[in-house]
C-alpha cells in the first residue's frame, strides 16, 4: 500500500536523524532513494528524479533565501535591524511584541511566499529575541504561523490562486472571504502556540551567522526612515506587482516591467543593491565590510540550502511514485460532504507528499467533479482545499526543514512545534469554511 511505504519512510527518517544523528541532507537522500526503489522507479531514473526535485526546489528558494539572508546580513551588521527591533519595543513593549510580529507577518503575508517574508521579517525577529533576551520561539513562532496562514490560506499566493482558476472562481471574493476565516484563525494559534507547556520547554539558540552578535549604541545605527525603507522595499514591490496583476487584465511594457520588478528575486536583488549603498558607503562603511556581511550570510545559508532541496528530491520521489494517482483513485468514491471531503483530500495528499503548492493542485483536480450540482460557492471549494494543504508539515516538506534549520530545532521538536499548529490551523480553517458556507446560504449570497 503506497501510504504505507510513505509512513514507513517517515520513520526511517526520524530513526537516521534523531537516533543515529545523521546529517538531514544524506538522510532525505537516503530515504528518497529507498522509497524510490520500493515503489518501483526504474534504478536508472532515480538519479534524474533526485535531481528534478532537488533542481526544482533549490531553483524556486535559492535565489530567495539567499537573497534574503543578504539583505538580513546587511542589516543586521549596520545596525538597522536593531533600530528597527528597538522602535517595535517602544511601540508595543515587551509584553506586545508577539503582537507586533502577528501583525507584521501578516500585513507583510497576504501577498510575499512564506520563504520570501520569512528571510525579510527573521532577522528582526533575532534582533528582538537578542535585546529583550527572550525565547527565540517566542518571538519568532508567532510570526512563522502568521506567515504560513496567509501563504496557505489565501490567494494571490500560487496554491489558492491556481485552485481558483481551476475552480472558475472569483479570486477576489475568495480573498475577500478567506481573510474573514485566515486573520483570526492565525492570530489565535499565533498568540497561543508559544504558551503552550511543550513549546515553552524549548528553547533554542540564534542560528550562527544569520544575525550579528553586536549591540550598537544609538549614534552607530542608521536613521529609522532608511531602515524601515529598505525593510518594507520588498514588500512594495512585490505586493505592488501582485495588486497590479489583480487589478489589470491587459499587458503592456509597463505592466511587465512591474511584473519583473516585483518577482522575488528581483525585489530582493535591488532591495540588496540599496542596502549595500545604504548602509555602506552612505554611513561610512566600506565595501569590502558590506562584502563580508553577505559572505558570511552565504557561508550560513548553505547547509539550509541543502537540506531544503533533499526535502524537495524526497517529495519529487514521492510524485513519481505514483502516491498521488493511489489517493485519487482511493478517495474518489468516498461519500462526504464536497467541502469535508475536499478538505480531506488536501489534508491527505500534504501528508503523503509534503509540498502544500503540489498538494493544493492535485486535491483541485481531484475535487473538481464535486462542485458540479453540490451548490457549494466556487469561493468556498477553494478555500476548503487551500486549508486542508496546510495540515500536517512533517519531514517531506521543504518548509518544514526551513523552519526547523531557522529556529535550530531538533527533528522532534520541530515536528512538535511546526506539525501541530500546521494542523490545528488546517482544522480551524475547515471550521471557518464551514461556517462562511453557512452564513452565505442564509443571506443567499
Amino acid at each position: 500500500m503506497p501510504l504505507v511505504v510513505v509512513a514507513v519512510g517517515v520513520l526511517i527518517l526520524l530513526f537516521l536523524m534523531t537516533k543515529l544523528r545523521l546529517n538531514g541532507f544524506v538522510a532525505l537522500l537516503l530515504v528518497a532513494v529507498g522509497v524510490g526503489i520500493v515503489r518501483g522507479i526504474p534504478l536508472e531514473k532515480i538519479p534524474d528524479v533526485l535531481s528534478e526535485g532537488i533542481g526544482g526546489q533549490i531553483g524556486d528558494t535559492m535565489l530567495t533565501i539567499g537573497l534574503g539572508a543578504m539583505v538580513g546580513r546587511v542589516m543586521g551588521d549596520s545596525g538597522a535591524a536593531q533600530r528597527i527591533a528597538g522602535k517595535l519595543l517602544d511601540l508595543c513593549g515587551p509584553r506586545w511584541v508577539q503582537v507586533a510580529m502577528v501583525l507584521s507577518a501578516m500585513l507583510i503575508g497576504v501577498t510575499m511566499f512564506y520563504e520570501v517574508a520569512f528571510v525579510i521579517i527573521v532577522p528582526v525577529a533575532f534582533t528582538l529575541v537578542r535585546v529583550t533576551r527572550a525565547n527565540l520561539l517566542w518571538v519568532g513562532l508567532p510570526m512563522s504561523i502568521a506567515l504560513s496562514t496567509m501563504h496557505s490560506f489565501l490567494p494571490p499566493h500560487p496554491g489558492p490562486t491556481a485552485v481558483a482558476s481551476a475552480f472558475h472562481a472569483s479570486v477576489g471574493l475568495t480573498l475577500f472571504y478567506g481573510l474573514f476565516i485566515a486573520v483570526p484563525a492565525g492570530a489565535l494559534i499565533a498568540l497561543v502556540w508559544p504558551r503552550l507547556p511543550f513549546v515553552r520547554k524549548m528553547n533554542p539558540s540564534i542560528p550562527t551567522g544569520l544575525v550579528s552578535d553586536r549591540v550598537f549604541t544609538d549614534e552607530e545605527m542608521p536613521g529609522m526612515g532608511w531602515s524601515l525603507s529598505v525593510a518594507l522595499l520588498p514588500v512594495v514591490l512585490i505586493a505592488g506587482a501582485a495588486v497590479t496583476d489583480l487589478a489589470t487584465s491587459g499587458s503592456g511594457p509597463v505592466l511587465h516591467f512591474i511584473a519583473f520588478i516585483g518577482s522575488a528575486p528581483i525585489a530582493l536583488l535591488l532591495t540588496l543593491a540599496v542596502a549595500i549603498w545604504a548602509f555602506g558607503p552612505r554611513i561610512g562603511r566600506s565595501l569590502d565590510e558590506v562584502s563580508a556581511s553577505c559572505r558570511s550570510a552565504a557561508q550560513a545559508m548553505a547547509m539550509i540550502l541543502l537540506v531544503i532541496g533533499a526535502g524537495g528530491a524526497f517529495k519529487q520521489v514521492l510524485v513519481e511514485g505514483g502516491i498521488s494517482d493511489y489517493i485519487k483513485h482511493t478517495t474518489h468514491s468516498w461519500s462526504l460532504s464536497p467541502i469535508i471531503l475536499a478538505w480531506l483530500i488536501a489534508v491527505i495528499l500534504r501528508v503523503a507528499l509534503g509540498s502544500a503548492t503540489v498538494a493544493v493542485v492535485t486535491a483541485s483536480g481531484v475535487a473538481l467533479p464535486l462542485l458540479a450540482g453540490s451548490g457549494v460557492h466556487p469561493e468556498i471549494m477553494v478555500l476548503a482545499i487551500s486549508c486542508g494543504s496546510i495540515a500536517f508539515s512533517h519531514v517531506n516538506d521543504p518548509g518544514f526543514w526551513m523552519f526547523k534549520e531557522y529556529f535550530n530545532l531538533s527533528v522532534i521538536d520541530a515536528i512538535k512545534a511546526r506539525t501541530t499548529y500546521t494542523t490545528v490551523l488546517s482544522v480551524l480553517g475547515l471550521g471557518g469554511v464551514l461556517a462562511m458556507e453557512s452564513i452565505l446560504d442564509a443571506l443567499n449570497v
